[in-house]
């Protein structure tokens, strides 16, 4: 049966894991929170790029351009892009 003492360092222990675990959180909502912001900061730039490039598609005389033709949706790519630092 363990001891008063090593009750007492166990507890301590769990205490500085959920002290280490919570600034670890408040770190992550913090990159998060950034990162959603350059997202949404992104979106008008996002927005007029593709009116820029919708209306140089309108305007040029080529129209069977392989990329501009409008095909149907068979098969969808996801690329995702992670760090590389844990939480």
């Amino acid at each position: 049966m363990p001891t008063l003492l090593d009750i007492r360092r166990r507890i301590r222990s769990v205490k500085n894991t959920q002290q280490i675990t919570r600034a670890m959180k408040m770190v992550a909502a913090a990159r998060l929170r950034r990162a959603q912001e350059r997202v949404f900061n992104a979106r008008p730039y996002a927005r007029q790029m593709l009116e820029l490039l919708s209306s140089l598609a309108a305007r040029t005389e080529q129209r069977d351009h392989p990329l501009l033709a409008v095909r149907p949706v068979e098969k969808v790519l996801l690329v995702l892009v992670t760090g590389d630092k844990g939480l």
